[in-house]
């Protein structure tokens, strides 16, 4: 029989989940599929939008939602549970931090071939370790990734705002509309420095950023990539050393001199940085698409980061593409461009502040002058908060 206190628990975590808002993952989720993986960074809403799943479903009695870090498997294992909730005609089991479970691809896999009526839904904070774990799942789960906040959901989830979600082709034919009362400039100021994890709304912001900061790279990097202490501390400096000067342009040979570390081992520093949320490398187009080229920048991933990286000194330039960068690149390929700075598809787009002129566009009929510091689209400019409606 399964145990009393894993219902006990789900009741409590279903109780103090809030329902009135969900993220733009929730519709693009096939849910009927037999094995489903939420992946992303850390602390931006995986745990909840399953449990809000749960809520929705009319046959409650049927699902079961589990954490993998729960007392329960201090002695009995995820296939033991799965074979105790299918004897009760459990449907459907849901693992929230699946990678807290040391071998959990191997009995995820074992469920799925020996349970065909049973559907196992589960989450992975750490990017790194889900991704690891998923090649043995590729054939069986269907894997979807969540990034924070776009601006138009921190309008809905913090302001009560309501905005539609507008396409990159709708942004650029100026359909963006709100009211005339309707003043976005001081919520993108507010969306930019704590508005993009949907804890936002919760007080202690910039302790719980920071929080998650140390548990990336103290916890999750570290025990995906079987890393010390001391090597841990290496990719703190490096984040450190990043945050500096993005958006960065590599120089490999600098920053194997400044870490103390061997060219072969800062590639790979570079992508468990990346996966796990707390850096982006805007590539060329030269390895084709998504994320195969060259490397010709690194960004810090989102504005909030840049700030509790950077205090008060965060660069302006650098705060408006990192946004442009983050946003964008959710539903579209973003590349580096040789004369601006970003391509999507024929487009070229180059980010500055009110009085950003058309100098690195000429000659260019796609070219997009994106603005910040206005509120209105006209002719190829187009202001930067609109590129926080995309998703």
């Amino acid at each position: 029989m399964t145990d009393f206190n894993l219902f006990t628990y789900m009741q409590e975590e279903l109780r103090r989940t809030p329902t009135a808002f969900r993220r733009y993952k929730y519709k693009q989720i096939i849910w009927e599929d037999r094995m489903i993986g939420l992946v992303g960074p850390r602390g931006v809403g995986k745990s909840t939008m399953v449990k809000q799943h749960i809520l929705l479903q009319p046959d409650k009695e049927q699902w079961l939602y589990v954490s993998a870090d729960n007392s329960y498997f201090y002695n009995h294992s995820i296939i033991e549970l799965a074979d105790e909730w299918i004897k009760e005609n459990g449907k459907h089991l849901i693992i929230d931090e699946v990678h807290k479970y040391k071998g959990w691809s191997g009995e995820l896999k074992q469920i799925y071939d020996t349970h065909p009526d049973l559907q196992i839904i589960f989450t992975g904070s750490s990017v790194l370790d889900i991704h690891q774990g998923a090649a043995d799942l590729s054939r069986r789960a269907l894997i979807f990734d969540m990034q924070g906040l776009s601006f138009r959901e921190f309008l809905i989830l913090s302001k009560n705002i309501e905005f539609p979600i507008y396409s990159l082709s709708d942004i650029l034919s100026r359909k963006v509309k709100f009211p005339t009362d309707f003043h976005p400039l001081p919520y993108f100021r507010e969306y930019l420095e704590q508005g993009y994890y949907p804890f936002s709304n919760q007080p202690g912001y910039k302790l719980r950023l920071q929080q998650v900061m140390t548990q990336t790279l103290e916890v999750d990097i570290p025990q995906y990539a079987g890393m010390n202490i001391s090597t841990s501390r290496k990719l703190a400096r490096l984040l450190s050393i990043l945050s500096a000067s993005a958006p960065y342009k590599p120089n490999m040979g600098n920053l194997t001199v400044e870490l103390n570390v061997s060219k072969n081992d800062l590639p790979n520093y570079l992508v468990y940085l990346e996966k796990a949320g707390l850096i982006a490398q805007l590539r060329d187009d030269t390895g084709g698409l998504r994320g195969l080229g060259k490397v010709e920048k690194i960004f810090i991933d989102n504005p909030n980061l840049m700030y509790a990286l950077q205090a008060q000194n965060v660069n302006q330039g650098s705060l408006r593409e990192t946004f442009f960068y983050n946003q964008m690149r959710v539903n579209n390929d973003v590349i580096a461009a040789k004369n601006t700075d970003f391509k999507i598809s024929e487009y070229s787009f180059e980010i500055g502040g009110a009085k950003k002129g058309q100098k690195q566009l000429d000659g260019d009929p796609n070219g997009i002058v994106v603005r910040d510091d206005i509120e209105y689209a006209h002719s190829n400019i187009i202001p930067l908060w609109h590129f926080g409606l995309n998703y």
